[in-house]
């Protein structure tokens, strides 16, 4: 019986009441068991995909371990991640959009770089300033 994780965002109080009453909820919207069997991970996701109502900022991530899947991971999701999680190579990676500051400082550097300027750096600090 593997490690259960579900993870919730702005989801109604009975959503959140029964994830409470089958798993630890070990952060804010974080739920955790350590041995849930394959039938109640399944009539879980079942309920939560019953009672799940669509909204903006709303989505429910349940992730377990499987050895036949890329990266020995199973994900499902309700509602729209903040994050595109993509199959590379037997892994899931995740993806999202780049902001506008985030490109615009990304296609600085990209035109430093082809130019021929060597003290280029990349910073991932997200208010940090490239220098030149």
């Amino acid at each position: 019986m593997p490690m259960t994780v579900v993870v919730t965002r702005s989801q109604p109080g009975r959503v959140r009441g029964f994830l409470a009453s089958c798993m630890c909820e070990i952060a804010p919207g974080v739920y955790t068991a350590p041995r849930m069997s394959a039938g109640v991970r399944e009539r879980v996701w079942e309920v939560l995909t019953k009672w799940f109502e669509p909204g903006p900022d709303r989505a429910i991530v349940m992730t377990w371990p499987d050895p036949s899947l890329p990266g020995g991971q199973a994900v499902e999701v309700l509602g729209v991640a903040r994050v595109d999680l993509c199959n590379w190579n037997g892994i899931y990676l995740a993806r999202r959009d780049l902001t506008e500051e985030e490109l615009c400082t990304l296609t600085t550097q990209q035109e430093k770089v082809q130019s021929g300027e060597r003290d280029v750096t990349v910073s991932s600090e997200p208010n940090a300033k490239a220098a030149s």
